[in-house]
C-alpha cells in the first residue's frame, strides 16, 4: 500500500521541509546516514497529514513533538491522527522535542531497532535481535 497524501498535504509538506526544527534537523541528519539500509522520508505528507519522518518498508512513523502538543486540543488531535494511522497499518513513535535534542544517539538507536523488527517482519524474516522496550536509556553524562 502507497501512503499518498493530499494535494493541499504535499504542499504543506514541502514548506516543512524548509522550516524544519532543530530536533527535526538533527533526527534528520542523524536518520538519512544509517548504515541498515533504511530508508526514511522526511516530512512525508499522508492523507491531509505530514509525518515528520517515515520509513515506508517499516511502516513507522516517526513524530518528534514540540511543547505544542500538549496544549489545547493537540493531545486528542495527535490521538485521532495516530488512530488513521494505525488504521492504514503505521506504528508511530512520539519523542518529545526535548528527548530528541538531549538524547540523539538514544533515539536513533532505538528507532532503527524498531524499524529493522518492524521491516523484517513485515517481510517474513525472523527477528534479528530481541524485541526492545520502548523506554529510552539514559542520555550519555549520566542525565536520568
Amino acid at each position: 500500500m502507497r501512503l499518498g497524501g493530499s494535494q493541499s498535504g504535499a504542499r504543506n509538506a514541502k514548506r516543512l521541509r524548509q522550516q524544519m526544527t532543530p530536533p527535526e534537523i538533527a533526527l534528520w541528519l542523524a536518520l538519512r546516514r544509517n548504515c541498515a539500509g533504511l530508508r526514511f522520508r522526511r516530512q512525508h505528507p499522508a492523507g491531509d497529514y505530514v509525518l515528520d519522518f517515515y520509513c515506508a518498508p517499516a511502516k513507522l512513523v516517526i513524530e518528534i513533538d514540540g511543547e505544542a502538543h500538549n496544549r489545547g486540543d493537540r493531545p486528542a488531535r495527535d490521538k485521532t491522527r495516530d488512530a488513521w494511522l494505525g488504521s492504514r497499518g503505521l506504528q508511530v513513535l512520539r519523542y518529545p522535542a526535548g528527548d530528541v535534542l538531549s538524547n540523539l544517539d538514544g533515539v536513533v538507536r532505538q528507532i532503527r531497532i524498531i524499524a529493522a523488527e518492524r521491516r523484517n517482519e513485515i517481510a517474513g524474516r525472523p527477528p534479528s535481535a530481541p524485541s526492545v522496550s520502548l523506554r529510552l536509556p539514559p542520555p550519555p553524562g549520566g542525565g536520568g
